[in-house]
């Protein structure tokens, strides 16, 4: 008897205890179904289009968005990722495998139309394919030339196929042949573009789904292995769960005035330092470290959700300890350390706590407490760092904001209808709009030259070109724009900087207070940095150009 082996991750119950970060996650998962044409205009910011050799096997955008991704976050060896807070990269990277699987299944099925249409009649195939080969050079130049020369060349083989069907120049068997050389592939590419039909109309139905904000699970059987053989599902199955264990690390890079990677730069900083000074009656003040301090402003942030006043609790602080290294601003790859330390990609507690207590002045990395807001569906991240540091007496507990806003607006809206603008019959000074049919023989012709070199994506790749994501990739980050465009996302950011730094600097004195400090000038500063933060605005901070 064999035995079944049952991979499925068993019953799901929904979290409530997480911001929703839904939005964000289903605008970038629209990427991986999108059907607009791959230029420079339609990419999002920091992506560059890479050409290809022939413009026949261009991909466009869905197909390169959804090989750029998969490469990027799946590939063997590939480099460590910026964390992408407030997204679940797991359902972007599952979707993209989705719509590549959808992808070669149409292919499969176009291959076997190529090769009976196509590469038996390869003279005709050639003669038709090098017609299209010039319509899409000729495109993106001029489109009046573009069909003026394809109709020329179209009516050139047209009178070739007319004259190998009537007068043949040789007969018997390769007379027939040329008879029909020219006439299969038209046969050929009904029956693809029947095919391209119906799977255009698939990746539309998915891409109107979640740009409509349904709840659209993707379906990857290829990651649920279907035994202990099955090696080539559970390597991606493996790399799946190694790419969320990635998104859970607690290593971060600053990487100058990009700010924080994955978090955004700083817009606002506000630092309370006083000298630590014994309070009256009290000879020494009680030793305490770093890490002490710390824990108590963690605990007291956690609080932030709960509050006396109905409603006015901040929803879903996520609060957690981050070890933060140095990276140039302009490096193209992240490193994260190896050793005992470590625990997969996350650094063991004690170690971040060694870190937080060792005081590095001059050297290492540095330990830095944050609280997280994910605000409107994950639309805006707000984060507040806080540090804590003592140098000779000092105390200095310093607060700095980091925001992120809305993804590029590349990944907005869902499809639309295909449209041309044409002159009215009797009244050609005015225009009229005409919808187009879903696919052109643009496409069809397209897709059918690309199918049979999917199992090859680097031919495609060398072929058509593709997208080039930007260094360091984040699946989040990468194309995050500002919140200050945003009015509500604007206030949200600067309205929750002020309970936040009041808690912390609440925290740190109920903290100092237990070490017998004179607590007369830290309630001074205090009080100014609090009347300070009401007035609270943006500013550039990295930049450093004060």
């Amino acid at each position: 008897m064999s035995t079944a082996y049952d991979f499925s991750p068993g019953a799901q119950i929904p979290r409530t205890d997480i911001p929703l970060q839904t939005a964000v996650t289903a605008s970038l998962c629209t990427g991986a179904y999108r059907d607009a044409e791959l230029t420079d205009a339609s990419v999002a910011a920091g992506m560059t289009v890479k050409p290809g050799r022939m413009a026949l096997f261009r991909p466009n955008l869905g197909e390169a968005f959804t090989r750029a991704v998969i490469k990027r976050t799946l590939s063997a060896g590939r480099k460590p990722l910026v964390p992408a807070f407030g997204t679940d990269p797991r359902l972007v990277v599952e979707h993209c495998l989705e719509a590549d699987a959808l992808r070669r299944d149409r292919d499969r099925r176009l291959t076997v139309v190529m090769a009976l249409c196509g590469l038996l009649f390869l003279p005709g195939t050639l003669m038709w394919m090098l017609a299209f080969q010039l319509r899409a050079m000729l495109a993106p130049r001029s489109k009046g030339r573009e069909d003026a020369v394809s109709a020329v060349v179209f009516l050139v083989i047209g009178a070739f196929a007319v004259w190998f069907l009537v007068f043949p120049p040789v007969g018997g068997f390769w007379g027939f042949y040329l008879r029909i050389m020219m006439l299969v592939p038209i046969l050929g590419w009904y029956l693809a573009r029947r095919i391209c039909l119906r799977s255009a109309q698939q990746l539309r139905d998915r891409w109107s789904a979640l740009a409509g904000g349904a709840v659209v699970g993707p379906t990857v059987p290829a990651a649920v292995p279907a035994g202990p053989e099955d090696t080539k599902a559970e390597a991606l199955r493996a790399q799946i769960a190694g790419l969320l264990a990635e998104q859970e690390t607690n290593i971060l890079h600053y990487a100058g005035t990009k700010g924080v990677l994955g978090l955004g730069r700083r817009w606002g900083v506000w630092q309370l330092a006083e000298e630590l000074r014994p309070k009256e009656g009290v000879d020494e003040v009680r030793a305490f470290r770093a890490w002490d301090v710390a824990r108590k402003i963690a605990d007291r942030l956690n609080d932030l959700k709960r509050d006396v006043i109905p409603n006015s609790g901040i929803p879903h602080p996520i609060v957690r300890h981050w070890v933060v290294f140095p990276v140039g601003e302009g490096a193209d790859e992240l490193s994260r350390p190896t050793g005992p330390e470590m625990d997969g990609p996350r650094m063991r507690d004690v170690n971040v706590q060694e870190i937080c207590n060792n005081q590095t002045f001059g050297r290492g990395p540095r330990h830095y407490l944050g609280v997280q807001f994910v605000l409107w569906e994950g639309q805006s991240v707000i984060t507040l760092m806080v540090t804590v540091t003592a140098l000779h007496r000092t105390l200095r507990i310093e607060v700095t904001g980091h925001a992120l806003g809305p993804i590029d607006g590349v990944f907005s809206g869902g499809p639309k209808a295909r449209t041309r603008s044409v002159a009215k019959r009797g009244r050609f000074w005015e225009s009229r709009e005409v919808t187009l049919p879903l696919l052109d023989n643009d496409e069809v012709v397209r897709l059918a030259a690309r199918a049979p070199f999917t199992r090859f994506p680097d031919v495609l790749d060398w072929l058509g070109g593709g997208i080039t994501m930007p260094e360091p990739f984040g699946l989040r980050s990468t194309w995050t724009g500002p919140i200050w465009t945003h009015r509500f996302m604007a206030d949200d950011a600067l309205r929750v900087a002020t309970p936040v730094l009041r808690a912390v600097h609440a925290a740190a004195r109920e903290f100092l207070e237990e070490q017998d400090v004179d607590l007369t000038r830290f309630d001074a500063r205090a009080a100014g940095l609090s009347g300070e933060v009401q007035g609270v605005r943006p500013s550039r901070v990295d930049a450093y150009d004060a």
